[in-house]
């Protein structure tokens, strides 16, 4: 399931980051690895607020549909 699909305040691993190489690269320096926990903080029409390795990371309904959990 995409994490924009996730309920706020909830805490997931993540299981698969999709995407072309550059995309996934990016995603995987911002600390979305797989087996990373995530806590979702807030949504707003898709786009997304993600806590991950401490820190809080805003994500466009696009980039958020990338990551799965």
């Amino acid at each position: 399931m995409p994490i924009s699909f996730a309920d706020i305040g909830s805490t997931y691993l993540i299981k698969e980051v999709t995407g072309k190489e550059e995309t996934k690269q990016h995603l995987e320096n911002l600390g979305f690895v797989v087996g990373e926990p995530v806590k979702i903080i807030s949504k707003i029409s898709g786009n997304v607020i993600i806590e991950v390795k401490g820190t809080r990371i805003a994500l466009d309904r696009n980039l958020a549909s990338k990551i799965h959990i």
